[in-house]
């Protein structure tokens, strides 16, 4: 990644020695590239449905129905790579590479299927049950061997179960307990080791299916925890000498389980049948039309598999009969993987753009002249998007966006933005650089990926689109917070053929977020624009995501720090363009001024508060305590404002009942907080 930024760092200063051609270059012009037409009416982009509830629904659903499924040989996710073989002739399926010499290896999608009927039968020789009823544990990233093994799983039926490092030691341990995992597929001797130490504490865990050769200390480790420790190509081998017949699911059945990380409590396994993904994949097909994954696409895989984002986005290339290319597994050599595969389709988190945006932003910033050319490039290229014109062909696209095009592979076409909110300028400036389709999608686990996904076309930031033809939103009431649907505000709430089915052995908190109705509340606040769009504008629970995905419960947080001998008050803070967060902290007057006195520091408590080691020491202890309980890093704050004066039931931050009102200290602290943010970046 910061072989990327060095790589795109100097474009605008090409772009200045340039800027003179750039002003009589008009005759770069002469071509006429065809808009791209938008699938509805951009001002009239959703329906409201009959009714009282204010419900609305994409105009692209069939007589008011939610699509299902857009292809008829595709109804599961057994049956994704057998279309896929059949559109693209069998072509190239996916590949990887080991190092930066060499090139992408590529295998066929008849030599793919081949690898999955071998592997589902090892799998059942090796004890696996077929049926739904069996779970099985995948612990590795994105690979090509990881998706061999799901695929594997649902040529018997068997559901999978996603791992991943984020989730801890608590966690991963009751994930596999409650799903009751006997076997857990990963790639490293690592991870091998990592499940072997857990062992005494899973009591479901017998089996261990690794991609590569181990050590003899850990075939001696999984002998004496009584785990039977398998290669996978010794799976493969098995189930080659011993075929059985593939017992496909149906659409009804049991996908995925697919465990949030939580922010309290246990996580909550989030039960998504094959219909349901199908339908969430099939509806964005819908609205993409023509631009919609084909058999000449290419996408780069490097966002977690564990992530139900980019599942969805590599069902869709298998549908469309493209091809897949798996990152070499360090995110530092990112841009190399992108210069070698040069992918047409590419998933991405805003925290990636933020950061191509900064980097270009920081080189323009020490050159008068380079500023005023990037900005009038933007701006050309934004008139041209305004008029539906997508191309990366202009003189401002040769001389001044050209490296950053370059510096994801250069072919790009279509660009998918999620799992967290992009920030307008941010959007605005990427789409004209790339000058490919960039569509952002809103949604959560829950619904399986998004349930809105912004219009081809639409060339207005800052709102994540209308209804996916598969499901209907609406808003509802939240009083407490004064926002009310007959107004076009509130939570927003989900219904359709993609809502899961629930959490798994958790009827209780199943109950808490979906209603007797079918609908979902998504605990997200959302408000209807003139054209039928969705803009999420606030969170009803304080839980929000940060730039990377990554939730935080700031009340959690906050009940750790509170216990440093140092703080009377905090109030944790975030935002969902950042990617990490920061604080106010009140400290104790009492124990300050005694440290203060104790380390030769004068002054008064306002010249305390405002002392650069007073506030140095504070954080640490607060980081210290936060490391002590288990705060990941993410949920570590980064920075603090140093507040004299405690909140107050008088001064209208705290409630009656002494609780933080979070939506007031966060407007009372906004200079503070963005001054914090400021000396981050």
């Amino acid at each position: 990644m910061d072989d990327y930024m060095r790589y795109i760092g100097g474009v605008v200063g090409i772009a200045a020695v340039t800027g003179a051609t750039a002003i009589a270059s008009s005759f770069f012009f002469s071509s006429k590239p065809k808009p791209l037409l938008p699938p509805v009416d951009l001002n009239n982009q959703s329906e409201e449905e009959p009714g009282d509830d204010h419900v609305r629904r994409s105009r692209l659903c069939h007589d008011g129905e939610w699509i299902s499924c857009l292809h008829k040989d595709v109804k599961t996710l057994y049956d994704i790579l057998y279309r896929g073989l059949k559109v693209s002739d069998d072509g190239l399926c996916m590949g990887w590479r080991k190092s930066r010499e060499e090139g992408y290896r590529w295998t066929t999608y008849s030599e793919v299927l081949q690898r999955c009927r071998m592997l589902a039968s090892g799998l059942v020789h090796f004890g696996a049950k077929p049926g739904p009823s069996t779970c099985i544990g995948i612990y590795a990233q994105n690979s090509v061997e990881w998706v061999l093994c799901e695929q594997a799983c649902y040529h018997q039926t068997m559901v999978i179960v996603p791992l991943y490092d984020t989730l801890g030691l608590y966690a991963r341990t009751f994930i596999i307990n409650q799903a009751e995992i006997n076997t857990i597929i990963c790639d490293t001797e690592e991870k091998v080791i990592t499940l072997l130490n857990e062992s005494s504490k899973t009591t479901t865990l017998k089996q261990i299916i690794v991609f590569h050769p181990v050590s003899e200390d850990a075939k001696r480790r999984a002998k004496n925890s009584g785990v039977q420790l398998l290669l996978l190509k010794d799976v493969e081998e098995a189930g080659k000498d011993n075929s059985v017949e593939s017992n496909p699911p149906k659409p009804t059945d049991l996908a995925i389980v697919c465990y949030t990380s939580g922010t309290t409590g246990n996580p909550k396994g989030v039960m998504l049948t094959h219909g349901q993904i199908v339908a969430n994949v099939s509806a964005v097909f819908h609205q993409l039309g023509e631009q919609a994954p084909n058999s000449s696409d290419i996408m780069l895989s490097f966002l977690p598999l564990a992530h139900m984002f980019e599942r969805c986005c590599e069902v869709g290339i298998f549908i469309g009969g493209g091809r897949i290319g798996f990152y070499m597994g360090d995110i530092r050599k990112l841009s190399d993987d992108m210069e070698a595969l040069k992918p047409t389709v590419l998933p991405v988190v805003p925290r990636l753009l933020n950061r191509i945006y900064d980097k270009v932003q920081s080189s323009a910033n020490d050159s008068k002249l380079k500023q005023w050319l990037l900005n009038l490039a933007i701006s050309r290229k934004q008139a041209e998007i305004n008029r539906h014109i997508l191309r990366h062909n202009s003189i401002w696209d040769h001389i001044v966006f050209r490296q950053i095009r370059n510096g994801v592979g250069g072919q790009l076409r279509l660009m998918v933005i999620g799992s967290a909110p992009v920030d307008a300028n941010v959007l605005n400036f990427v789409r004209c650089a790339l000058g490919c389709l960039i569509v952002e999608g809103y949604g959560q686990t829950e619904c399986v990926a998004p349930c809105t996904l912004t219009l081809n076309g639409d060339a207005v930031a800052g709102h994540v689109g209308p209804p996916l033809p598969c499901c209907s939103i609406k808003l509802v009431d939240v009083p407490d917070m004064e926002y009310f649907a007959a107004d076009g505000y509130g939570e927003v709430c989900v219904k359709g053929l993609n809502v899961c089915s629930g959490y798994l052995k958790d009827q209780s908190k199943t109950n808490e977020v979906i209603d007797g109705g079918g609908w979902l509340h998504t605990g997200d606040i959302g408000m209807w624009l003139p054209n039928g769009a969705l803009k999420i504008i606030d969170r009803k629970k304080h839980i929000f995501k940060l730039a990377q995905g990554e939730y935080i419960s700031p009340e959690k947080i906050e009940s750790i720090y509170v216990r440093s001998q140092f703080v009377a008050q905090v109030y944790v803070y975030g935002e969902s363009l950042k990617s990490c967060i920061i604080a106010v902290v009140v400290p104790d007057k009492d124990i300050l001024i005694w440290w203060s006195k104790t380390n030769g520091i004068s002054g008064d408590w306002m010249e305390l508060c405002k002392n650069e080691h007073v506030k140095k020491t504070i954080l640490s202890d607060m980081v210290k305590l936060g490391k002590k309980e288990g705060l990941k890093s993410f949920e570590q704050v980064k920075d603090i404002y140093v507040c004299p004066d405690l909140f107050t039931v008088d001064n209208g931050l705290l409630t009656p009942t002494l609780k933080t009102k979070r939506p007031e200290c966060r407007k009372f602290f906004q200079p503070q907080l963005e001054d914090l943010y400021r000396g981050l970046a």
